[in-house]
């Protein structure tokens, strides 16, 4: 097993803790349009990163819950 690579939650929640704080950063409105654009541009990022994660996350689910047919699953809903 590699053992540089993070686990895939800890890779998850380090790129959510770094853009929640590009975001605290942008909205703070001191950096420069070029350090706002880079770290839109490292937001952007981030976000696809985080957003393939879940849906590897939830692939998993789906397979956990029904190998056959991962397909058939129904997607979670929240309690109202």
């Amino acid at each position: 097993m590699d053992k540089t690579a993070p686990a895939p939650a800890a890779d998850f929640e380090h790129s959510l803790d770094e853009l929640e704080q590009l975001v605290a950063k942008m909205e703070g409105g001191e950096l420069s349009l070029d350090e706002s654009l880079a770290s839109f541009e490292r937001g952007i990022g981030l976000f696809r990163h985080c957003q393939q994660s879940l849906q590897q996350a939830e692939l998993r689910v789906r397979l956990l819950l029904d190998p056959e047919a991962p397909d058939s699953t129904e997607p979670f809903e929240p309690e109202p």
